[in-house]
């Protein structure tokens, strides 16, 4: 479980998101810097792929893996990735690529968020998504990307190899669902004009709780465009740390003058019945709890 979101501030736009994974998962902040190897080969998490270089990059990336939860790289391109139930049948999959590596590939290989767009659809379709993600549970799942710079925002579903991506240039909040629906501006071959992207979603797989998180990630923006400073970095903050009833608060803003968002729907929140609670700060014992979080503000002329 994750949730990521973006919206225009006035430093620039502000890309946020908070990385869930397995309880007891170590997740790192590496620099990483260029990397003059293109035409050489690359061993990502499953595959070997050809290698085109690499842009300098800020990467947040669980101990085992070779791909990144979220990242920032020098030309100010920011993405993260959220897990997606789909009718792709990904646990019977062949050996691809996962979403951590796209992320990572994304990163290094694209000046702005309109090419990083375009560099995960060709390496997605050539090949595919496939292999576990999660160690904890052994299991594999597809992705969805929020991607963004100082002026573009997408988001990219994806299920297979079958993708649709949609601007979001005022920015928005993504959550473990599918989110584009039939406001793509370009999809794969298999979708016409009109055609619903939310088709591929598993319907067996409930999304109540990503639902929740979203409308929360969605109120909170829609709270802070009403503000005449706009979006911040420390209100951000402040939404990152909701466990739903409100957040923590803004760092260093004085008790009770954090202007929090308002809080996320109740339901789910609750725990109904016994199970865990969930909220945009995460901690469900024995399966997912934030490990880590990035805020990054990529001003006009970052690259």
């Amino acid at each position: 479980m994750c949730d990521t979101l973006c919206a225009p501030g006035s430093g620039g736009m502000i890309f946020a998101k908070n990385s869930d994974r397995p309880a007891g998962e170590v997740q790192l902040v590496v620099p990483f810097g260029r990397r003059p190897t293109a035409g050489c080969t690359l061993r990502t998490q499953y595959l070997s792929i050809g290698d085109t270089g690499a842009h300098a990059a800020l990467l947040s990336c669980p101990t085992w893996l070779w791909g990144a939860e979220h990242g920032v790289n020098e030309f100010g391109v920011a993405i993260g990735n959220e897990r997606v139930s789909t009718v792709h049948d990904i646990e019977r999959a062949r050996p691809g690529l996962i979403g951590m590596d796209l992320v990572r590939l994304g990163l290094e290989r694209a000046r702005s968020a309109p090419q990083a767009v375009e560099v995960l659809i060709e390496l997605l379709t050539t090949h595919g998504q496939g292999g576990v993600a999660d160690a904890a549970h052994g299991e594999a799942y597809d992705s969805s990307f929020l991607i963004a710079d100082a002026k573009d925002a997408f988001v990219l579903d994806t299920s297979g190899t079958s993708y649709a991506a949609a601007p979001f240039f005022s920015g928005t909040a993504i959550s473990n669902r599918l989110t584009v629906g039939t406001r793509w501006t370009k999809a794969s071959p298999e979708l016409d004009p009109g055609d619903d992207f939310d088709r591929f979603r598993n319907q067996d797989a409930p999304t109540d709780s990503a639902d929740v998180r979203r409308a929360a990630g969605l109120a909170f923006l829609d709270a802070q465009r009403a503000e005449a400073s706009g979006l911040s970095p420390a209100a951000t903050a402040a939404h990152l740390r909701d466990h739903g009833h409100g957040p923590w608060g803004a760092p260093g803003a004085p008790a009770g003058r954090s202007a929090p968002p308002p809080p996320p729907p109740n339901g789910i929140l609750d725990g109904a019945e016994g199970a865990p609670s969930v909220s945009v700060c995460m901690h469900v014992p024995q399966r997912s709890v934030t490990a880590a979080s990035l805020i990054a503000v990529l001003p006009a002329g970052s690259g």
